[in-house]
């Protein structure tokens, strides 16, 4: 088991992982509305400090943009250890595709940790020795 030490910096449910999905649930810490085109950074009303080696993954959920019309303008967030102080508040930039009211508590992203990547040498070569696969985007075409 893994601990991860959270702040709460409002009164929404605490979060849980459950047996459902690999991926832990983040609410909204507020009331929020958004005209069509408008871009806000959403409070998840939460800071944590993750174990050592690890960092967090925070992607929409898949009924976000379905429900609310909202986009994760950054497709991913990351999310590493060293962003753990007491104000460190993890949020969610949304950018609105339509006028919307989202109520505070509402499931409207997820995360996960994962260790961080070892560290990296890149080596030049003239050769990879690999067989070319056509181009970009070209898996299963002919």
């Amino acid at each position: 088991m893994i601990d991860i030490l959270i702040k709460y910096h409002s009164d929404i449910s605490p979060l849980e992982k459950t047996d459902k999905g690999d991926w832990i649930d983040l609410r909204v810490a507020e009331d929020v509305d958004l005209k069509a085109g408008e871009f806000k950074l959403l409070s998840l009303g939460v800071s944590m400090k993750l174990p050592e080696g690890y960092e967090a993954l925070v992607i929409p959920r898949s009924s976000t943009f379905k429900t609310w019309g909202i986009l994760q303008t950054n497709h991913v967030g990351l999310i590493d250890n060293s962003y753990c102080g007491d104000n460190d508040i993890w949020k969610f930039p949304a950018l609105a595709t339509r006028d919307v009211h989202i109520e505070k508590n509402s499931r409207i992203c997820q995360f996960r940790i994962q260790k961080k990547m070892d560290k990296v040498l890149f080596i030049t070569v003239n050769n990879l020795g690999g067989v070319d696969r056509g181009g970009f985007g070209s898996s299963g075409i002919e």
